[in-house]
Formats: C-alpha cells, structure tokens, sequence
C-alpha cells in the first residue's frame, strides 16, 4: 500500500497529455490489431489564461500514440473468461422486466464472440430484442465523429489543425482571437477552452434550433484558451457536422453512411429520429413510472446533435464496429487513423471518481471521441452515453485485442455493472460485485453500487442527456 501513490503518479504521466504534436498525413499498410505503447509525454493539466489580445500559443494536436506499426505480441485473455456467463448475466437483467431491453457484443482477435439481443423492444408491446434490433447510441456516437474526420484529415481533406472558422464562418466565441485558433482537434477533444461544461444543453433539451444555439457560443464565458483546458461539450463538439459538409460538400449523415456504415456492413445503423423509426425492428425508451417502466417516443432534440449524439445501431452493427476499431478493418480504417483516434490528448481526472472507477481507474484522459482509461494498469478505451430512455458502454481493451459494447432501453444503472465485470475477467482481476445477479450463477454477484450523478450536466435521470456516465 504504501507505493500506492508512487504507481498512481506514474500511470498519471503514462496516459496523460501528448504535448505539442504535429498534424499528420495518415496512411497504412499494416493488417496487424493494434497495440499501444508507453511513449506518452508528461501530463498537462494546468490551464492558461485567455489573452485579450491576439497571441496564442499552438495549440496540441494529435499524433500516434504507438508510431511503430510492427507485429506485437498481444496478452491472452486471462483464464476464466466466459462469455456464455455474460450472456446469462444480461439475460437476467431483462428478467422480470428489470430492464426493459438490451444488446452486448463482444469482440476478440477479429472475432466476434457475442452480439445478441435480451428482453423486448417495447413492454407495452413487446417484442424480443435480437442481433438486429436498433438502440440509440446517445453520446457514443461521438467516436464516429472522430473517425469520419480522421477519414477526411486520411485523405487530405481536413487536417487535425484546420481552423473551424474556416469552415464555419459564423462561428464566435466571447474572444474573437479564440475563436480564431480553435481547431478540429479542439471540438473533438473538448478543448475549446469554453468555462461550463455541456454549454447550452438546457437550451437543446427545451427543443432550441442547433443554429440558433450555437450563435450563444460568442457569449459564453471563457476558461483557457483553445486546447488548454477540458470541459465536456455537445453543441460545441458537433460543429465538426458543419466542417464536414463545409469540406466535403456532403450531409454528415450522409458522409457516415457512405464512408463507415456501409463500407463496415453496419446495414442497421442509422443517423437521427427518422432512422431509427424507419428501422424493421427498433428498441423503444422507458423510463420509470410508478407502475414500472413506461415506454415513450424518442426524444428529437439531442438528434439535432448528430456529430454529438445522432447515431443509431444494433448489436450486429456494433460488433463490425468493435472490429473496425481494434484494428481488424483496416481497409476501411488504418491502423495509424486508430492510433490517433486513442491517443490521450487532455487529462480528466474528474472520470475517476465514483462507482467501479474509483476502484479500478488509475488516470483519465480524453482522446478524440474516447476517453482512455488507466483501468487497474492496462489501457482502456472507452465511452459512454445517455439520453433519456437509453443508456450505452463501449470499451476496447487493446493489450488483450477485446471490444465490448453494451446498449440498453431504459434509464436504469443495473448493466452498467457489466462492462467492469468483463473487463476484470479479460484480466484475471478477482472479481467484484459490480452486477446484481442471482447468486446461482458462476459469476457470484451483490447489488451493484449506484451510478454517479451526472458530473457534466446537472440534469435527471427524467430528461435528456448526451453525456457520459
């Protein structure tokens, strides 16, 4: 115990910011899953002040995490791994109706071991949730964000240090010298240096115009200047929407349809209200009533959003996901794109403090569209999202070549538990009680501990949300 704080400030260090780094021109050969090292640069967390004038110093910009692309010997997942356990843990979750619905997908060295549904779309007409039912993935479509712009940064449309005015000229901050300096980079990490967290989601969650909104970025207060400073946004990060069309002429939804959905075979997944009611099949949000769960129409506003929260998928379409981002399509996505999608950019400490985080996470920081985790000494990739009605997880674990992805109906916290519990078992960590099961099952598990209130929003369990949990 006592060089418990030691190996805390070295993992700090390890994950934390990727100082001053150079724009790249991506490109790959390799057909090798990835695998990152330990070469990160020392943290930065302090945050500089705004200058009133019109000098700034360059912002950071990603680069590769792991630059060498050679075979690497990857960790076998640690005996006692069990994914038949899994899925009869998140059957059970849906027994009774304690969560409506659900969807995992678990994958390993280019294969997928799991992706099936659980329980029913909708209890008030219910049908079984299977491979190819559609859930809204809230802010985990953040990741397909980064990806379609390093796509475009892939092919030289975009860099990672293009200026955002420059796309979009309407855009102001409260110093008009920001503004001018922050860069695609800055909305994807959450960097834009602007003071309050989830700036002006109240205003999407009353049904506020996107456009009309994001005229209020020009008086908000500021922080730091951009790419100093974290501060979680939706409406500020899906700006990026409007740079892909303004540098590729085409519709976001469009130009993820085109450029990830279809080149991956997600045929499920979607972009926004009408694609996921234009579904076959498609999962309905509940929330609580006195009488138990009650299912309702989505929510339209944070659809507004689609950079931030916009995507729709089905555990069939997450698994090809899974794939794609631990390495194994890289016709579609190169391997060095992925090493800069999961590079740690900006330190959040703020990740590590309730639930199975306070026990596992040794250091957080924020990626493009991830987070990365320091879980229990191993690099985890990851994100979360809620709005109402649906919540979702996804992780990769890239030492071990594991992607898990979790999605469900309902503003329950129970499967939640889920994602640590594999997590630990991939490892071999002793396991503990992070899911409420019954306790015939091999995996012996207690009541869960409750999720931690939304740090970044402030909203309830009753109203929409596109942040992490």
């Amino acid at each position: 115990m006592k060089h418990k704080g030691t190996r805390r400030t070295m993992q700090s260090l390890r994950f934390g910011l990727v100082g001053m780094l150079l724009p790249l021109t991506l490109s790959s050969t390799a057909q090798t899953p990835l695998r990152w090292n330990d070469t990160a640069s020392p943290a930065t967390t302090s945050a500089a002040p705004v200058s009133t004038g019109t000098h700034y110093s360059s912002p950071t910009q990603p680069r590769p995490y792991r630059t060498a692309l050679a075979e690497q010997r990857m960790l076998p997942l640690a005996q006692g791994f069990d994914v038949a356990s899994f899925e009869r843990m998140a059957q059970q979750l849906t027994v009774g109706q304690r969560v409506p619905g659900m969807a995992m997908a678990i994958v390993h060295n280019g294969r997928v071991l799991s992706a099936r549904g659980y329980g029913v779309t909708d209890v008030a007409a219910p049908q079984a949730v299977d491979s190819h039912t559609v859930f809204r993935l809230a802010s985990l479509s953040k990741a397909f964000a980064s990806t379609l712009t390093g796509l475009m940064v892939n092919d030289g449309s975009l860099r990672w240090d293009s200026k955002v005015s420059q796309y979009v000229p309407g855009f102001q901050l409260s110093d008009s010298a920001a503004a001018s300096r922050v860069t695609v980079a800055d909305l994807l990490s959450h960097r834009v240096g602007l003071q309050s967290h989830n700036a002006f989601d109240r205003d999407i969650e009353g049904n506020a115009d996107y456009y009309d909104v994001t005229r209020k970025l020009a008086y908000a207060p500021l922080k730091c200047a951009p790419g100093q400073c974290y501060a979680y946004q939706n409406v500020a990060f899906s700006l990026v929407g409007d740079v892909v069309f303004a540098a590729s002429g085409t519709f976001y939804d469009q130009a993820l349809d085109r450029r990830i959905f279809k080149p991956l075979g997600m045929n499920d997944a979607s972009v926004g209200l009408s694609g996921i009611q234009g579904s076959t099949r498609w999962a309905r949000p509940h929330v609580r009533s006195r009488n138990g769960w009650v299912s309702l129409t989505p929510k339209p506003t944070y659809y507004r959003l689609p950079p931030a929260a916009g995507v729709n998928a089905s555990a069939s379409d997450l698994a090809q996901w899974l794939l794609a981002q631990t390495g194994h399509r890289t016709d579609v996505l190169p391997a060095p794109l992925l090493a800069t999608l999961h590079a740690p950019i900006i330190s959040t400490p703020g990740e590590m403090r309730a639930g199975w985080r306070r026990e596992r996470l040794h250091a957080a920081s924020y990626a493009l569209g991830w987070r990365v985790f320091d879980y229990a000494g191993q690099p985890v990739v990851f994100h979360a999202g809620a709005v109402q009605g649906y919540r979702g997880l996804v992780a990769l674990l890239p030492e071990r070549d594991l992607g898990v992805a979790i999605v469900w109906n309902s503003d329950s916290s129970l499967p939640s538990g889920l994602l640590p519990t594999i997590l630990d078992r991939a490892m071999g960590i002793p396991g503990q009680p992070w899911v409420d099961t019954p306790s015939d099952y091999d995996l012996l598990m207690a009541d869960s501990p409750a999720m931690p209130p939304n740090e970044e929003s402030g909203t309830s369990s009753q109203r929409a949300k596109a942040t992490p949990q």
